[in-house]
C-alpha cells in the first residue's frame, strides 16, 4: 500500500498529470509524470480500465501496481504527479514483466539510471 500523502484521489490531479505532463509507453503500461513546483511528497495514481478485464482481474492488476510503486517511490521528485495506466497485457504479465516495464518507464520520464548504472 502507498502511504496516504503520497495516493492520488482528485481528478483533476489526474487530469493536470495526463495534460501537462510526459508519457512513457511499454507493452503493459503507459505512465504519465508531471513535476509541479511543490515541496510535498510525490503522488501516484493508477488507472485501470474495463478493457483490462473484470472487476477481480482490475483490482489485482491495481493492487499488483501499488505494491510496484511502493518500492519505487523514492525515485520520483517532490512534488510530481505520477499516472499509471495499465493495458490490457497487463492483466496476464508476470510481476517481474510489469516491474520491467515499470522501469523502463520511469527510467525514461526521470532520468535515474536503473540498477546503479550510469
Amino acid at each position: 500500500m502507498l502511504p496516504p500523502a503520497s495516493r492520488m484521489r482528485k481528478g483533476e490531479e489526474f487530469a493536470e498529470a495526463i495534460r501537462r505532463g510526459r508519457r512513457a509507453g511499454r507493452p503493459s503500461l503507459v505512465v504519465h509524470f508531471t513535476a509541479v513546483e511543490a515541496d510535498e511528497a510525490p503522488i501516484v495514481g493508477f488507472v485501470v480500465s474495463k478493457a483490462v478485464g473484470d472487476a477481480v482481474t482490475r483490482n489485482r492488476v491495481k493492487r499488483r501496481l501499488r505494491h510496484l510503486m511502493r518500492a519505487r517511490l523514492h525515485l520520483l521528485p517532490r512534488g510530481s504527479l505520477l499516472v499509471v495506466r495499465a493495458n490490457p497485457p497487463a492483466a496476464s504479465a508476470r510481476s517481474e514483466h510489469l516491474a520491467a516495464d515499470l522501469d523502463v518507464a520511469l527510467q525514461r520520464l526521470i532520468g535515474r539510471p536503473r540498477d546503479g548504472r550510469s
